[in-house]
């Protein structure tokens, strides 16, 4: 696989398993092998509200959150690899989300940059989002 593929995937099946959880619908003892091992352990998080969250957070949130929200739902596009040096890849996506009922706006899409580390599993180093124009979340479709 390229790398492009590889990333593609990681991200696609972490937002599918993020989806999985939040609905209840994934086993709960997937948490650890199938989000929590893929993070650094100091990796940081900074959503599109610019708040840090460390891993220690993201672990609690996600511990707490599940099947809380039955009608989330999540699309992954656009996924660009934007640098690659040795195992580190910098990588852009868009998020699109529906249901979200944690979010201001229950339909959002975001502009997400990672840090990634090709290891096996793909280790998660920087996540960084950034909310989506209102011009270019209104022309989108959030009908998935």
């Amino acid at each position: 696989m390229t790398t492009l593929e590889t990333v593609t995937k990681e991200i696609v099946d972490l937002h599918d398993f993020f989806t999985e959880w939040f609905n209840g619908t994934a086993q709960r003892d997937q948490l650890e092998p199938r989000f929590l091992s893929h993070l650094h352990e100091d990796v940081q998080f900074i959503p599109p509200e610019g708040q840090v969250m460390t891993g220690s957070v993201l672990k609690e949130g996600f511990g707490r959150g599940y099947g809380s929200n039955p009608d989330f739902r999540i699309q992954i596009r656009d996924v660009d690899v934007r640098y690659e040096r040795g195992n580190l890849v910098l990588a852009t996506y868009t998020e699109w989300q529906t249901g979200a009922a944690l979010s201001s706006e229950a339909n959002n899409a975001r502009v997400t940059t990672v840090l990634v580390e090709m290891t096996n599993p793909v280790t998660w180093l920087h996540i960084q989002e950034t909310w989506l124009p209102d011009a270019v979340r209104n022309a989108g479709s959030f009908d998935f």
